[in-house]
């Protein structure tokens, strides 16, 4: 059982490498938010939710956000979240160091050893009431009101 805890735990440090990891792009997203979806399916209010930007404290859709950061690799589930990749994958148009400083407030150790999809959870939550997750949710709404008025 240890072997595998080391194991995993190198693997995390191997990932985690400078230099190495590199922002995912719109369609690696998708890609990512789809194959979550099948391996954590949701129900269609809260796949509702979601697509308002509503994030319900449901263990559904703490496993679906857990996949999708994991898939991502900015959230490791022995390390949690990475600041760095956070910042590089979600800064929009702030700079980096404001970035970074605003993903290092949301990091925590899980000192109170939740589990790991409320760890995730926790730290998604975080940086979703943060600037950063105003102006994630400000792309997304710019996004699917053109999707809207393409389709009328």
């Amino acid at each position: 059982m240890l072997k595998y805890l080391i194991v995993a735990l190198a693997l995390c440090a191997v990932a985690h490498a400078d230099g190495e990891w590199t922002p995912k792009s719109s369609e690696d997203i998708k890609k990512i938010r789809v194959a979550c979806l099948k391996e954590n399916p949701l129900s269609s209010d809260q796949i509702n939710q979601l697509k308002q930007l509503i994030f319900p404290d449901e263990e559904e859709v703490r496993k679906y956000l857990t996949c999708t950061a994991t898939k991502l690799d900015i959230f490791c589930e022995h390390e949690g979240y990475h600041a760095d990749r956070l910042a590089k994958q979600f800064k929009m148009d702030l700079t980096e160091e404001e970035a970074l400083r605003i993903a290092q407030g949301c990091i925590d150790n899980n000192s109170q050893k939740s589990t790991v999809d409320e760890w995730a959870f926790r730290g998604h939550q975080c940086l979703m009431a943060s600037k950063i997750g105003d102006k994630v949710k400000a792309f997304v709404r710019a996004k699917q009101d053109e999707a809207n008025k393409k389709a009328a």
